[in-house]
């Protein structure tokens, strides 16, 4: 018996056994049931049991017989999405507060991890703070600290993501200048740049970064060596970019060899 399948005589824990299969459903165009238990030395009922559950949270695409992976252009309800990397969105918001200062202006791009961090925000002891995003439930979050003095651009509305984007917002981002922006990006590839599938939106980050100081990507590492539909900016107009410590060594020298630092939490 070879070392491999000693390694599969006892079964993985369930989150781990179900972390594998979304990661084979990365370089896969589907798998099944039969080799899928095989593979994780469990019965053919607990990996349905697995493909339901991920199928739920929008992990995947269940089908007879086994799984497909979800297209890049089904795009997930934001409720969906913000239970995806949890732990590790909650340990990149944390790090990035640190970054805000009384009475600076920021600007918080939409996203999981950017409604994570305006979750954060509400708590800081500050005095004043100026906040520009075009994210409604962002927006939604801050409406109530009494030291933040909120900034919405206008544009057209992106239900699942509850973003605004378009010319609209564009021409107002344009007479908006802010210290640090925090932007949320759906792909990152060191040889391409910040990615996302959203054409509208891409042109709006562009200008978010050209209206900004100081560029802090954050994102898990998921996103990372990941490429996708419109570019928004080459890596190197990131100052710092903060991820989990889950992030491929390859990812993370490559993104530094151009001049971005990175902060692994």
């Amino acid at each position: 018996m070879n070392r491999k399948t000693v390694s599969r005589s006892v079964p993985l824990g369930l989150e781990q056994r179900r972390r594998e299969i979304r990661g084979l459903l990365q370089s896969r165009p589907q798998v099944g049931v039969a080799e899928l238990a095989q593979k994780f030395a469990v019965s053919s009922v607990t990996i349905r049991s697995d493909l339901v559950a991920l199928d739920s949270i929008g992990a995947l695409q269940r089908v007879h017989g086994g799984a497909l992976p979800r297209s890049e252009s089904d795009e997930l309800p934001i409720d969906i999405k913000q239970n995806f990397h949890r732990a590790e969105k909650t340990r990149i918001a944390a790090a990035a507060v640190a970054h805000i200062a009384d009475g600076q202006t920021i600007i918080l791009d939409s996203g999981t991890t950017t409604a994570e961090i305006a979750k954060l925000i509400r708590g800081l002891k500050l005095q004043s703070l100026n906040v520009i995003t075009n994210a409604l439930n962002i927006a939604v979050l801050l409406a109530s600290a009494p030291f933040i003095d909120l900034i919405i651009p206008g544009g057209m509305l992106r239900r699942r993501s509850w973003s605004l984007s378009g010319p609209a917002a564009e021409s107002a981002m344009r007479d908006l200048q802010a210290d640090t922006l925090f932007l949320g990006v759906d792909s990152l590839d060191p040889e391409v740049g910040l990615m996302t599938p959203f054409p509208l939106e891409a042109q709006l980050n562009a200008q978010m970064i050209r209206s900004a100081r100081r560029v802090i990507a954050v994102t898990d590492s998921s996103k990372l060596l990941r490429r996708n539909l419109s570019v928004i900016a080459a890596v190197d107009q990131v100052d710092l970019l903060i991820t989990d410590r889950e992030a491929e060594a390859r990812a993370v020298k490559a993104i530094r060899a151009r001049g971005v630092e990175v902060t692994l939490v």
